[in-house]
């Protein structure tokens, strides 16, 4: 026999209206203009997306420190700005084209979640992109323009490094961070059946 799900409790509603929200805002944004057909048809189909495509629980395991993820937020747009002109310049110059090549990294984050946040930031950065990731090994294989010389590997691993430990300073500092309990992996206990 099993208990009836819980009562969805004012925390996941909340949690859906944004969603909702988010979706009706990238519709509005993708047709191009305000207009209350453009908004009703977007909370039509975030509707839709929510009540039929929902997004499993992510089990969050350690707190976000305000001050740590704005430091990574600016770190990690000054990388932009530089890899931007530094990419620009490797196009526009005399000759020959750059050196790439396929670099292996070792991330220390705990959570996949972390790793995910990591995996998207060095993709976004311009100059590289992640091909590969071992999960389990926290490994990163990732293409990179322009590693001729060793300077340019080490920048590379250094900018790796920086952009790691800011993700750890910000989601998973040692003294708060806890894996994630059987229940909250399984997914989300707030409206989900559980055997009796």
């Amino acid at each position: 026999m099993r208990k009836p799900p819980k009562k969805p409790t004012m925390r996941w509603f909340m949690l859906r209206i944004w969603v909702l929200v988010g979706l009706t805002a990238v519709w509005v944004l993708l047709w191009g203009n305000v207009s209350a057909a453009n908004v009703l048809s977007g909370l039509a189909v975030g509707l839709l997306i929510t009540v039929f495509l929902p997004l499993p629980r992510v089990p969050v395991q350690g707190k976000v420190h305000v001050l740590s993820l704005l430091n990574l937020v600016i770190r990690v747009n000054v990388y932009l700005v530089m890899s931007s002109f530094q990419i620009a310049w490797l196009a526009i110059r005399p000759g020959p084209p750059p050196r790439s090549a396929v670099l292996r990294a070792q991330l220390s984050v705990k959570s996949d979640l972390v790793l995910a946040l990591a995996v998207n930031i060095y993709n976004l950065i311009p100059g590289s992109i992640v091909l590969e990731i071992d999960q389990v090994r926290r490994l990163l294989y990732a293409h990179v323009i322009n590693v001729g010389s060793d300077k340019a590997v080490k920048q590379f691993y250094h900018q790796v490094a920086v952009v790691e430990r800011l993700l750890i300073a910000a989601f998973e500092r040692d003294s708060e961070w806890r894996p994630a309990s059987a229940e909250e992996l399984a997914g989300d206990p707030e409206t989900e059946e559980a055997p009796q």
